[in-house]
């Protein structure tokens, strides 16, 4: 699977590389896969100003994963649509199957 490009293994954590899209009309993750970045697409319906897309980059993964917002960390990119996150807490292999479905 190619979507697999877009994430690594860190033991205890797993860090995926997105392409963000503020101020969509509705919030999508997985958005999809762009093979020339190697990122994983994510759609959010705020607007990027003050913060309140990246906050909502955090909550939509949280839930998605099903973990807690303190387990999501920007690692890269807050004030770039290409970001890379880490999530503690989360197997390579389950954030595989997860994406996958």
């Amino acid at each position: 699977m190619s979507f697999e490009n877009a994430l690594k293994d860190r033991g205890d954590s797993v860090t995926i590389d997105l392409e963000v899209t503020p101020g969509a009309k509705k919030a999508i993750f997985p958005g999809g896969y762009n093979q020339w970045r190697q990122r994983i697409e994510i759609r959010l319906t705020s607007a990027a100003q003050k913060g309140k897309a990246n906050d909502e980059l955090v909550t939509t993964l949280a839930d998605f994963f099903g973990t807690n917002t303190s387990s999501v960390i920007i690692k890269a990119g807050s004030r770039s649509t290409k970001k890379t996150v880490e999530i503690y807490d989360l197997k390579y292999d389950e954030t595989v199957r997860m994406l996958g479905d």
